[in-house]
């Protein structure tokens, strides 16, 4: 039997509730993982809050993790018992001590890289792999705008765009977490609570705005991101962790701002067998390398109700990991 975190139905953090699962043997195509740590996102309290679907409910929600190929299907050909591996993306069921996954799925973790980063890291290292190389290619000595900078997702797009060379200006939501942000590399690091960071941004960018502005706030903060985009700029909104994405004019971005708008899905991203390969190959590379992926709070997977909630309300910092 495997330790299980299940979702009952949707709502809070009390929907989720531990049972004890019965893990078959797994399929032809199928990888079963002993994990040894799973990630927290998000995408896991949308899932809880029926904001992005689950199949059925209940539900073993997750979608990122690492550990151990405890057994193969007959047909997979690409890892063995006893490989250590991590993944992200869909199907979801991360919340367990043990799972099967589609072989397609599995990387193989590099000797030199731990469980706890790598599992901690695929999903946020494929998002900000998507952001940085997809939907707008960084250059070098170009302006990027990351919020919520002291978030795991947030430091690790820090980190990775000033290895491409881009001057990283980053917003924050407390005094407490500029240190954060400037440890993470960020240039300039503004309050995204002051009532003129959209000026100070634009100010800082050469007084012309950034090339490329990241958001995962939502809410009204997206809509004053506008302002600091530079012309034929591009903004990524890809989370509302700070309310509701707004409805958005197409005749707000241009002819005079010039400017895209992208809603991009690491979900769809990592669905396309090709660029997930891709993308995991070159996160674990760089991770591997030295790109750092803080681990800011790791719970029991007992407690995934307590690191969902600590989550949702910011009093995290860095990824956010589950001990089964």
């Amino acid at each position: 039997m495997s330790l299980a975190i299940q979702m009952k139905a949707v709502g809070g953090p009390e929907v989720l509730t531990a049972i004890d699962l019965e893990v078959p043997p797994p399929g032809p195509t199928e990888v079963r993982v002993r994990q040894t740590v799973i990630g927290v996102n998000f995408i896991d309290i949308y899932h809880r809050m029926g904001l992005y679907p689950l199949p059925r409910l209940p539900a073993v929600i997750g979608v990122e993790g690492a550990g151990v190929v405890d057994a193969v299907g007959a047909e997979v050909t690409t890892v063995r018992a006893g490989d250590r591996i991590a993944y992200a993306g869909l199907p979801a069921g991360g919340y367990a001590e043990c799972r099967n996954l589609p072989e397609a799925r599995v990387v193989s973790v590099p000797d030199a890289l731990s469980d706890q980063v790598a599992g901690s890291s695929m999903l946020r290292g494929l998002t900000a792999h998507m952001l940085l190389h997809k939907i707008y290619a960084i250059r070098e000595g170009e302006f990027v705008l990351v919020h919520a900078a002291a978030g795991g997702l947030g430091q690790l797009m820090t980190r990775w765009a000033k290895r491409l060379g881009a001057f990283v200006i980053a917003t924050v939501g407390s005094v407490a977490k500029v240190e954060l942000a400037e440890a993470a590399g960020a240039d300039q690091v503004l309050l995204h609570t002051a009532a003129d960071w959209p000026a100070q941004a634009k100010q800082f960018a050469d007084g012309r705005g950034v090339h490329f502005a990241y958001d995962g706030i939502g809410g009204e903060t997206l809509a004053r991101t506008f302002a600091c985009v530079r012309p034929f700029g591009m903004v990524a909104s890809l989370g509302q962790a700070g309310g509701p994405i707004p409805s958005v004019a197409v005749g707000d971005l241009g002819p005079v701002r010039s400017i895209g708008l992208s809603r991009p899905s690491v979900v769809a991203y990592s669905n396309d067998p090709v660029l997930y390969r891709h993308a995991a190959r070159d996160l674990l590379a760089a991770l591997a390398d030295g790109l750092v992926s803080t681990i800011g709070a790791e719970y029991a997977l007992r407690d995934a109700a307590r690191a969902q909630a600590d989550l949702e309300t910011g009093h995290t910092t860095g990824s956010v990991a589950l001990l089964p």
